[in-house]
């Protein structure tokens, strides 16, 4: 993704990504949001208005602040978690679980801070962990109530119109090449569609603190897989963070009472 932005606009890389995996789903199960019904649609688009919310902001932000920096306001979702579900749905997390965001937040830092300065892409990149945060406790609350993979479909498609309607006033680039084409297949296909109906479907059975507590292992699998595939090294610090995610993750795992996991229909 990161050699397909150089190529054309993120917005429009957004646009073409959700849109080609929200249609591609729609395809292989095109009775999926008709079966969602009045609710789940609704619940969709706002599960949806708030995942596109957090790409938009974050990309706007990237603009005015570092990667490092957006990396580690955009991981502040782990912490804005519980407070949403606490205030939103009246389900305060239990201690075990505050001691895991604690020790996830720092783990962040240890991955991704150099350096921390307040301005407009800060505050941008803050309002997109917000959006993040929402996504997930609104996933947690409307999953088990609707099936996962039209939710999923509806999320998506809101998305792309999201992406569509930003990327619009300078037009809507077609990707330039075959390298590009590539990028929009393996994350539309993989990291959009698949990974979408699965955290869908696993926030059925998850606390929305629970799930984002897991979901701070983002850069850690980041990290292995810059050793094993692009041959990088890690430093001590880096190393440090990872195992406080980890142990973050491995908390949350403890705490909790295993979930009644039902399968998952496709």
């Amino acid at each position: 993704m990161k050699d397909a932005v150089e190529k054309m606009p993120v917005t429009d890389f957004l646009t073409w990504r959700f849109g080609m995996a929200g249609l591609v789903m729609l395809v292989l199960r095109p009775r999926s949001v008709a079966r969602l019904g009045a609710a789940g649609r609704r619940n969709g688009v706002l599960v949806g208005l708030a995942l596109g919310s957090g790409y938009l902001l974050q990309t706007l932000g990237l603009q005015h602040t570092s990667a490092a920096v957006s990396g580690f306001i955009t991981g502040m979702f782990v912490v804005l978690t519980p407070v949403g579900a606490a205030v939103l749905l009246r389900r305060p997390p239990g201690r075990s679980a505050w001691l895991a965001v604690v020790l996830a937040t720092i783990g962040l830092g240890l991955l991704s801070l150099h350096g921390l300065s307040i301005g407009s892409g800060e505050l941008l990149t803050l309002g997109c962990a917000v959006a993040f945060a929402l996504h997930i406790v609104g996933l947690g609350e409307w999953a088990q109530k609707h099936d996962a993979y039209g939710l999923a479909v509806v999320q998506l498609l809101t998305t792309a119109a999201m992406c569509a309607v930003v990327a619009v006033p300078g037009g809507v680039d077609v990707p330039p090449d075959a390298s590009v084409w590539g990028a929009l297949a393996l994350t539309a296909l993989a990291a959009t569609a698949l990974a979408f109906v699965v955290q869908t479907w696993a926030q059925a059975h998850l606390a929305p603190t629970r799930a984002a507590v897991i979901m701070t292992m983002e850069p850690v699998f980041s990290g292995i897989f810059a050793v094993l595939v692009a041959g990088e090294v890690l430093g001590l610090r880096t190393l440090a963070g990872a195992a406080l995610v980890l142990g973050a993750m491995l908390l949350t795992e403890v705490g909790s009472p295993p979930p009644q996991v039902e399968r998952l229909e496709v």
